[in-house]
This record gives C-alpha cells, structure tokens and sequence, in this order.
C-alpha cells in the first residue's frame, strides 16, 4: 500500500513527560509502533532547558543504541517513526522536526496529513519562509515562528486553528509536553501515565502520550484515556490540563476506520474500541454476508488472522494455518536475480501443501488494494493443490485515495476503482471473490457511522480537499491551477 505522494505520513508519536529514564522510554515506545512507520526514527529530548536530538535514517534498532541514548539525558523526551513515500526518505524528513524560536526550542512530532499544507506553504514562501523538506509538518513550525506572543501555547494553538486535515500531534518546549488532535480526531493519540520512585522512595508520576496503546503496555504505563479531538493537552510541572480548538462550522468526528481494518497492532485499543475484537467481529459479518460452503478457512498472514478467526467461528468451518509466513525477512534482504514473478511472495509467504491439497480453501484478508498481492496469494495457493479458493476481504473495496494520512495509493491504482467484482476475480484468479460492506465493517466497529470517515470506501471526505484531485480517475497530486 504504497503510494506517490510527497505529502503522505503515516508516522508514530510517542513522548514522556517527568521520568528520569524518559528518552529511553521513547526508544522502548516507539519500538512497539514500528509498524506505523520504518523509514526513519528520531528522539528529541529536554535537558534543563535544552534540547538533545538525534534521529536518522532506518529502524528504531537501527538509529538508537545505548551510546544513544545516554546522550539524550532528561526527563523528558519527544520521539516519532515516519513512513516516507518513495523518493522521499531523506533526512530532512525526520522528525520531530525541530527550531529555536524567540519563545525557546521546539520540537514538533505528527502523524496524520494536512490537506491545506500546500496552501498555507506557498502563503509562507510569499512570505519568505525557506522550507527544507517536503513534510507537511514543516509549515507548522513556521505558522509557530510567525505568531508573536511569548506564550508558546497561544502561538501552537493558534497555528493549529489555521490547519486543516488530520494531525496527532506531540510538541516539545523547554517548559511543557503537548499533545493536540484534529477536531475530527482522524488518527488515534491517548494519555497514560506510569509511577516511579524518586531518590527519596517518593512517589512521582510519568505522564506519556502515544499513538497507540500496545506502547504503553511495553513500558508498564497505565492507559488513561484518548486525547480528545480537539483537545490541546499540557503535561508540565504543575501537573495536566488542557485547551480546546475551535471547531469549524460543519465539521463532524471522522475517526479513520481504516486504523482498525489494517493500520494499528492489533493488541491496541483505538478510539475506544479493541482492534482485534473489531477484526474478529468483520470476519463474523464476513461469513454472514459472504459465506460459501468450504473445507478450511485459511487466513493471509499476520493482518487476516483475526478476521479469518471470526469467520471460521461464525461459519463453523474449521480455520487453518495454512500459509505461513516468513518473519525474519530483513530490510537488507539482497533481492534475488531469477525472473520468477512469485519469488517475492514466495520468500514472505509459504502455503502448507499438506493442509490445503484437495480442499475448498476460503482465504481471508484484511483489504485488498492493487490486487497483484491477492493474485500472487491465491496463485500460491492454488499451486498447494487447492481445489477450490475463494477470496474474501474483511473490507470494503477500496475506490478512493486517503487525504488523512493512510498511504494508499493513487485512485488510477487502485483496483476497485477501475473494475468490476468479476475482473478484479478474474485478475486475482479466485473461484469467487467477497468483500464486506460498509455497513458489515461499521457495524464490527460498533459505533455509529457518523463517528468514522471511511471515505477511502464510499467516497464521502469529511473536509474539504483545497484543491487536490477528488475527481474520479484523479489522483492525490495538487491541481495547479
């Protein structure tokens, strides 16, 4: 699910707030949500009332060691992983990215995608702002520098009332932790907290914010709760409390759905809500809208495992591991020279020829998108010796791109978009093909539609697009006029 915008992030935010240990606390956090980005990592943290930074190109495991990390001192830290589009992995990219302002150092993480930064960043460079990278994130810090209070709170919500789109955001001052969310609450942000003892046997509270939950749960911190659409967070030395941004006339709560088909561990709670209850639950809705009578049904590995639960309990046929797949596959792994199409899937994905010869096999999956993926898998599958395969998707079909921050790819890409079910089953080269609708997929969700933006699946885009390409047969390219 990769995709060509220079604009796209789909990043990790984690940071600590009053622990003696926090950068290291950071490493460890965002170490459990690697998965939201792994192209680049970065750690800053607050010594007195400096800031230490390091970040660099690759994994967390790759840019921190212990050397590292104890040349981050302080009690507080700031950390972000970062997905890049291709051709766009360059240093500059890394975040937080951070600047020395008339109001002290900033650093600044997010996770999400501004669908005005384009128009607030040639508004900057008319006005002289020189850019580096081609973040969207960037612009905010500049809307920060151009605001003239010597309150660093009035200026960072001030520069978030001129945002539009999705951010979860984490801000570092030499004063205060932040942590902001969009008034749509597009991508998930929660608050927990973790006790420590201090020198004296006292006992002293950590506050820390991340993406997701799993993160907490690695560090032994307890989750409080979501940081409210919204809601501007301060964590500082006189404890917790909060401002709220201004909502725009006609906005409404637009948590990303797409978090709980794919995006998030599966061990988190987003917006409330289990993700893996949510995909077991799709697989239940699955096998009631789109059962067939079937020998075993076989989940695509890792992410179609818990649908595939659900729809072999539902449908009372028995699941099986029937692929399994590689999980010591490097970001080094030299690619092979043979000209054999499959060898990639192949190197990932093994199917059991024991458990699937002769069988009617459903397989399961969480989306399908291109669709060369899914035609490889069954390919695979088929070549185990399945009589039958039967393709089902515990999603809706992807017909249009995301704006918030889930890098998929261009609307002339994706499948759905462009062809009916029986090409898309023909070009996947399933007996049949299934995919669950979106009211099967909000009902899993179990919350109301007006609580979700799943507009990658039905077209309706909470905001206002200012000028990018919505268009059928468009792209996530900005028109130029």
């Amino acid at each position: 699910m990769k995709g060509t915008s220079a604009w796209h992030d789909e990043c990790g935010v984690f940071g600590v707030w009053n622990h003696p240990d926090a950068s290291r606390l950071t490493y460890l956090g965002l170490y459990a949500i690697q998965h939201r980005g792994q192209e680049s990592a970065g750690i800053v943290a607050l010594d007195g009332e400096r800031h230490l930074i390091k970040k660099g190109l690759g994994l967390v495991s790759e840019v921190f060691d212990d050397a590292a990390i104890a040349q981050l001192p302080g009690r507080a830290a700031l950390g972000h992983v970062r997905y890049s589009t291709t051709g766009m992995n360059l240093i500059t990219n890394c975040q937080p990215l951070t600047a020395n302002l008339a109001n002290g150092p900033v650093a600044i993480a997010h996770n999400g995608n501004l669908v005005n930064a384009h128009l607030i960043r040639e508004e900057l460079r008319e006005l002289g702002s020189i850019f580096h990278g081609t973040n969207d994130s960037e612009a905010v810090l500049h809307l920060i520098a151009r605001e003239r209070s010597p309150d660093f709170l009035k200026c960072f919500c001030a520069s978030l009332e001129r945002l539009e789109g999705a951010f979860s955001m984490g801000a570092l001052s030499h004063r205060a932790l932040f942590a902001a969310r969009d008034v749509h609450g597009f991508r998930p942000l929660v608050l927990g907290a973790l006790e420590w003892q201090d020198a004296d046997g006292g006992r002293q509270v950590a506050h820390v914010i991340a993406s997701e939950t799993c993160a907490f749960d690695l560090i032994g911190a307890k989750y409080l709760r979501e940081v409210s659409p919204g809601e501007v967070l301060i964590m500082d030395d006189s404890g917790l409390r909060s401002e709220h941004l201004t909502p725009r006339p006609g906005s409404r709560l637009a948590q990303c759905i797409f978090e709980h088909v794919y995006f998030a561990r599966p061990d988190s709670v987003i917006f409330g809500r289990s993700v893996y209850d949510t995909r077991k639950r799709a697989g239940r809705m699955l096998a009631r809208e789109q059962g067939i009578p079937a020998d075993l049904v076989v989940p695509v590995p890792d992410s179609g495992v818990p649908a595939a639960i659900g729809y072999a309990a539902e449908s009372g046929i028995p699941f099986e591991l029937g692929i399994i797949r590689n999980h010591y596959i490097g970001r080094t792994f030299i690619q092979p020279k043979q000209s054999e199409r499959d060898l990639g899937v192949k190197i990932k994905l093994n199917p059991q020829t024991e458990i699937l010869k002769g069988q009617r096999v459903i397989v399961i999956d969480d989306s399908l998108v291109r669709g060369t993926t899914s035609r490889k898998i069954v390919g695979l599958v088929r070549q185990a010796g399945a009589r039958e395969v039967h393709l089902r998707i515990a999603a809706p079909p992807t017909t249009g791109p995301c704006y918030y921050g889930v890098d998929t790819p261009e609307k002339s890409q994706l499948i759905a978009a462009n062809q009916s079910l029986d090409e898309i089953r023909r070009f996947v080269g399933a007996d049949t093909l299934g995919y669950l609708s979106v009211e099967g997929l909000l009902e899993a969700a179990q919350a109301p539609r007006s609580d979700f933006c799943a507009a990658c699946f039905d077209g309706r885009y909470p905001t206002p697009l200012f000028g990018l390409d919505e268009t059928p047969g468009g792209s996530r390219r900005e028109i130029v006029p």
